[in-house]
């Protein structure tokens, strides 16, 4: 039996009750998805994914699908290395998670469902590798809008082959983007806390001066959607007979 993976700061729920002396694994070295989860009271063990992550963003009908498809490729990864290492003790929750941060036009009105609108053409902000590449996209963004958008999947094992099943939800919000002097931009981009992270910026750190609204979940946007997720657990639970039951 390895770590407890629910704390006992979880509230007493039916699903976390029942993810109790479950064998919980997040695949990713991300601090802030683990402190994400710990929030509600879950404690996964840490093993990252070592997918490269270089599935081809235009190669989707509709961009949103991209950090799904990633994050299968993470779960999928993790869970069959596994199953490989010690088939005796395979994981009963793989959970996996890729964000990404899209260009998106201004909504004409806030009673419009940014979801709804048609015919928007998105692109894909790559993680800026340089100062130079981050000060060009924060100035882009500049009193503009973005959407970030959260793959979120579990594996976990089922009779059927191939031993497990994969389940997966995408979370979107908006980032709306004060309109800042650029020396503010700029000292943000010198304090590198915005370089290899999507979109450029991070909301919960220094990067939160430069954001005025956001729509949507503000965990969404730190990396891990946990409301939706928690959701995802519970649907599991009431609608799949396999789910942590195996």
């Amino acid at each position: 039996m390895g770590q407890e993976s629910i704390l006992s700061t979880a509230l007493k729920t039916p699903i976390l009750e029942k993810l109790k002396g479950k064998r919980i694994v997040l695949a990713s070295a991300s601090p802030r998805r683990k402190e994400i989860l710990r929030l509600i009271g879950i404690d996964p063990e840490i093993v990252p994914s070592t997918f490269e992550e270089d599935l081809s963003p235009g190669s989707f009908a509709d961009i949103h699908e991209y950090p799904v498809a990633t994050a299968t490729q993470k779960a999928v990864e993790v869970y069959e290395k596994l199953v490989a290492e010690d088939p005796d003790n395979a994981p009963d929750l793989v959970i996996a998670a890729d964000t990404v941060v899209l260009t998106h036009p201004q909504p004409l009105s806030s009673t419009i469902s940014y979801t709804l609108q048609p015919g928007i053409h998105q692109e894909l902000l790559e993680k800026p590798g340089t100062k130079k590449e981050n000060l060009r996209m924060l100035l882009d963004l500049n009193g503009n809008v973005c959407e970030v958008v959260t793959g979120v999947v579990v594996a976990f094992p089922v009779l059927q082959s191939p031993g497990y099943k994969i389940q997966s939800i995408d979370e979107r919000s908006l980032v709306y983007f004060a309109d800042c002097k650029k020396e503010l931009v700029e000292a943000y981009v010198e304090s590198g806390e915005g370089v290899d992270r999507a979109g450029g910026f991070a909301v919960q750190g220094l990067g939160s001066v430069l954001v005025r609204k956001i729509e949507g979940d503000y965990h969404n946007v730190v990396g891990f959607p946990v409301a939706s997720f928690y959701k995802l657990l519970e649907v599991l639970e009431e609608e799949d007979e396999d789910f942590l039951d195996i």
